[in-house]
């Protein structure tokens, strides 16, 4: 591991509102899947380091659940918001993420958070594939330097790629020269375990309309690696008997499904082949639980 000679090496925070494209736009900086992706916003729910590692340097990006105004009746979504508050802490450099649709009051918690920053912040425009008229880009990029003066912005399309190495190489100029904190090969610093979970979740977020993947946890309670395969056991929680329902659909073709798309996704990230077993079980109220929480793995710093 190269540790002089100009190696730099840093904390890289990515903020923004709800469904901004954050967790997308880490992936791919990272160049790999670390955290999970849906159309639907809140899908991160904790803070996940995504490691990018060059010759010259280790990048060590901060995802974080999407900021929203005020403090929710709901504990999962104030701890949501504390995760978010609390990854700020301490990094080199801040990527407040926005979408091309323009500047909204969804996005001003996020940004009332980049303005406490102590580190420069870079804007990122997202979804610029998705601009009809691309002769508004750049007014729009004007109004938001008045509304706060970025070190950078940067519009880019983190679903294909567009103009994201560029963003990289501004990060890599704001790193200090430091030894990786990361041994090169680490590419998180969540576990499997974490990982298999997020993937359960991720395919219920894909595949439940409605509010029911919102009301939904998933536990681990097996993961044991055999000789040719990895054998994995979860229960999805959800609030209600109804939801419930919902998510083992008619003769369980609805869990099927979930299971199918979550185990194509674990080989894929585990380079294995997985048995995965699913099971849907109630526990009312857990979102709003402190002590269910925990013991779902929903704690922050500040607890």
């Amino acid at each position: 591991m190269k540790t002089d000679g100009g190696f730099r090496s840093g904390f890289v925070v990515i903020i923004g509102r709800p469904n901004a494209g954050k967790s997308t736009l880490l992936n791919r900086l990272v160049g790999q899947k670390v955290s999970i992706t849906s159309q639907r916003a809140q899908t991160t729910r904790h803070r996940i380091l995504g490691i990018h590692n060059t010759p010259q340097a280790q990048i060590v990006y901060v995802d974080t659940p999407g900021l929203h105004r005020g403090e929710s009746d709901k504990q999962l979504s104030r701890l949501m918001n504390r995760e978010a508050r609390v990854s700020m802490e301490g990094v080199d450099a801040v990527v407040l993420v926005m979408t091309a649709d323009g500047w909204s009051e969804r996005d001003e918690p996020a940004l009332e958070l980049a303005r406490q920053a102590k580190c420069p912040v870079i804007l990122a425009i997202n979804k610029v594939d998705r601009m009809k008229v691309r002769e508004r880009l750049l007014p729009l990029m004007e109004a938001m330097q008045q509304r706060y003066t970025f070190a950078e912005i940067v519009p880019l399309s983190a679903q294909d790629g567009d103009n994201v190495p560029v963003l990289e190489k501004i990060l890599l100029r704001l790193l200090p020269e430091h030894p990786a904190y990361f041994d090169t090969e680490q590419i998180t610093d969540r576990s499997d375990r974490f990982q298999a979970a997020e993937f359960v979740r991720e395919q219920v977020f894909r595949s439940i309309g409605e509010e029911v993947p919102y009301a939904v946890a998933v536990e681990i309670t097996e993961f044991r690696e055999e000789p040719k395969h990895l054998h994995i056991e979860a229960i999805i929680w959800a609030e209600k008997e109804g939801q419930k329902a919902i998510l083992i659909g008619k003769g369980g073709t609805g869990l099927k499904d979930i299971g199918r798309r979550a185990r194509l996704e674990m080989q894929k990230a585990f380079a294995r082949k997985v048995y995965l077993g699913l099971w849907v079980k109630v526990r009312e109220g857990w979102s709003n639980d402190v002590r269910a929480l925990k013991s779902l793995g929903y704690t922050s710093e500040e607890d």
